[in-house]
C-alpha cells in the first residue's frame, strides 16, 4: 500500500493527469446522460453534446499517454544512483537497467582536468562512455613510486577512473594514497594496484578493463596506445624540445611559437578497443585540455584520426576557456582549431562548443598575472574552417579558478544527440525520452547554479569594498588594479629580457 500511495506525492507529477482523466470521464458521462434524458434535440444541442463527449475522450487519451511517459521517467529516476540529490524515489517500481546501457555511445579524447570535466557530466546520461587517454609522462621526472615499481605513467587513466566513479571523493583519496611507513613507504596505492593487475592478467589493457568492473565505474577508460610515447615540440625557429616541462621555459626565452608536435615512436599502434569504440560512437568529443600535450598527441597515434573521420558520429571540439602560457599564448578560438587541422587534416571537427565569455574580471586577472588570458572568440574565422559553432555558458568558478562546467558541457553534447533523434522522428524512442527528461532537469539545476554564483559574486564584491575610499576609487578600482598588475607584468618581462 505504501508503494501505491507514493504515486500521489507532489513530486511524482501524476495527480494532474489523474484529475484530467476524471474530468474527461465526467464530460463523457455528461454527454451520454444528456442523450438518454433528452426527449427532443435540435442540431445545435446534438453538436454541443458531441463536442463535450469528444473533449472528454481526448482528455482521457492524452492523460493516459502522459501517465505512461511520466511512469518511464520515474522508473529512470528511481534507479539512477547518480542522482543522489533527487527527492523522489519510488522504490516499488521495477526498472530495466538496459535504459542506461543502451544510451548514446560517447567517446572522449584528451587528458587532464578538461577531459575529466566532460566525463563527470556525461556519466549522468549514459553508461556507454569511453575515455581515450595518453600514456606518457611527457619527459617529466618519474615519481619515487614509479622508479621503484617501474610502472607506466598512469595519471590520466587514474584521474579518468576517478571522474567516472559514483563516489569521486573517496576514489580520489584511494588512488592518490601514499604509504608513509614500513617497506611500502613513498609507494602509491594506484601504482601497486595496477602493477598487481597487470601481473595477474598479463595484459595492461585487460587489467584496466577489469579495474573498471572492480571499481564499478560508469563507462570505460582506454589507453590510446600500449607504448609509452614521448612528445616532442618543434618551434618555428627549428628548435626541438623533447620534454613537456621545458616547453614553456624555452618558448618564453625564445619568444617563439610551436610549429608542430610529434610523437616518438611515430608508428605506435592504438590499444585494443580504441578504434572500435571510435567507429561505433554516436558522438566523439575532442578536448578540452592542453592543446599540444593532451589533445593533439592522441590524434597522432596510428589509425585514430582515420577512424574519427570515417565515423558517422558527431565530431565535437570543446574549446579551452583560457590560453596556456608557453603553449597557446594569445591563441584565438580559430587558432586552436587550425592547429588541430594542420596536424591531422580537416574533417575531424564538425562542431565547436565555446563559452559565452561572461567571466568575472577579478578571476581573469589571476590568470593574467601568470601570462594566461581568455581565448578570443573570432567566430568569423572559425566558420572559414568549416565548423558549426555552438555558444554555451560552459564556464563556472570553482575554488577561485575558472573551470569547465561538467553539467553544461554534457547538456550541450546530449542536446545534439536529442536533436538528431527528433529529426529522425524518434521522439517516442526510450533513449530520446530518457535524455530529454534529463536535459530538462539539468537546465533547471544549471539556472539555480548560475543564480547562486551571481549572489556569491555580489557578496564577495561587497565584502571587498573598503570604507573611507573615494567614489572615484570605488567606481574605477577594478581598472586601476588591472593597470597596476599589467605594469608589474611588463616590469617582470623587462627583467627577464635583461637577464
Amino acid at each position: 500500500m505504501k508503494g501505491f500511495f507514493r504515486w500521489f506525492k507532489s513530486n511524482t507529477k501524476i495527480k494532474r493527469w489523474l484529475l484530467l482523466i476524471i474530468v474527461g470521464i465526467l464530460l463523457c458521462c455528461f454527454g451520454i446522460v444528456k442523450i438518454l434524458i433528452s426527449n427532443q434535440m435540435e442540431f445545435i444541442d446534438v453538436a454541443k453534446i458531441i463536442g463535450v463527449f469528444v473533449l472528454g475522450f481526448v482528455f482521457i487519451v492524452y492523460s493516459i499517454v502522459a501517465i505512461q511517459k511520466r511512469t518511464l521517467e520515474i522508473l529512470v529516476e528511481d534507479t539512477d544512483s547518480r542522482q543522489l540529490d533527487e527527492k523522489s524515489k519510488v522504490k516499488s517500481l521495477i526498472f530495466n537497467k538496459r535504459v542506461y546501457n543502451q544510451g548514446p555511445k560517447v567517446v572522449v579524447i584528451g587528458g587532464g582536468t578538461g577531459l575529466n570535466s566532460v566525463l563527470k557530466g556525461l556519466k549522468n546520461y549514459t553508461d556507454n562512455i569511453t575515455a581515450i587517454v595518453t600514456v606518457s609522462d611527457y619527459g617529466e621526472q618519474k615519481t619515487e613510486s614509479r622508479k621503484m615499481l617501474e610502472t607506466l605513467p598512469l595519471d590520466d587513466i587514474k584521474e579518468s577512473i576517478v571522474a567516472l566513479s559514483s563516489k569521486e571523493g573517496a576514489m580520489e583519496q584511494l588512488m592518490n594514497f601514499k604509504f608513509k611507513y614500513g617497506r611500502l613507504k613513498d609507494l602509491s596505492f594506484s601504482d601497486i594496484y595496477f602493477l598487481a593487475m597487470q601481473d595477474l592478467y598479463k595484459d595492461f589493457t585487460e587489467s584496466v578493463k577489469q579495474s573498471q568492473n572492480i571499481f564499478n565505474i560508469t563507462g570505460k577508460v582506454l589507453p590510446v596506445t600500449m607504448e609509452e610515447i614521448k612528445i616532442c615540440a618543434e618551434l618555428e625557429d627549428g628548435t626541438v624540445i623533447e620534454s613537456k616541462d621545458k616547453i614553456p621555459e624555452v618558448i618564453n626565452d625564445k619568444t617563439c611559437k610551436i610549429n608542430r608536435i610529434y610523437i616518438t615512436p611515430s608508428n605506435c599502434k592504438p590499444a585494443p578497443g580504441v578504434l572500435e569504440a571510435i567507429q561505433e560512437a554516436d558522438a566523439i568529443i575532442i578536448g578540452p585540455g592542453s592543446l599540444y600535450t593532451n589533445v593533439i598527441p592522441n590524434l597522432l597515434v596510428k589509425g585514430v584520426t582515420k577512424a574519427i573521420k570515417e565515423s558517422k558520429g558527431f565530431k565535437v571540439y570543446v574549446s579551452n576557456l583560457m590560453t596556456e602560457p608557453g603553449q597557446t599564448d594569445n591563441y584565438t578560438l580559430s587558432e586552436h582549431i587550425k592547429a588541430i587541422n594542420e596536424h591531422v587534416g580537416k574533417g575531424i571537427i564538425e562542431y565547436c562548443i565555446y563559452d559565452t565569455g561572461e567571466i568575472v574580471p577579478e578571476y581573469i586577472r589571476k590568470y593574467n598575472m601568470e601570462g594566461a588570458d581568455l581565448v578570443e572568440q573570432d567566430t568569423s574565422r572559425v566558420k572559414v574552417e568549416g565548423v558549426y559553432l555552438l555558444q554555451r555558458k560552459i564556464s563556472h568558478v570553482e575554488n577561485g579558478y575558472i573551470r569547465h562546467n561538467p553539467d553544461a558541457i554534457a547538456a550541450s553534447i546530449i542536446q545534439l544527440i536529442c536533436d538528431d533523434l527528433k529529426f529522425n522522428n524518434m521522439e517516442n524512442n526510450t533513449q530520446y525520452m530518457m535524455l530529454n527528461k534529463k536535459l530538462k532537469d539539468n537546465k533547471k539545476s544549471l539556472k539555480k547554479q548560475q543564480k547562486e554564483n551571481k549572489k556569491n559574486i555580489k557578496k564577495t564584491k561587497t565584502k571587498k569594498t573598503k570604507k573611507g575610499k573615494s567614489k572615484f576609487f570605488t567606481k574605477y578600482q577594478e581598472r586601476i588594479q588591472s593597470i597596476q598588475e599589467s605594469d608589474l607584468k611588463q616590469k617582470e618581462k623587462e627583467k627577464r629580457n635583461k637577464n
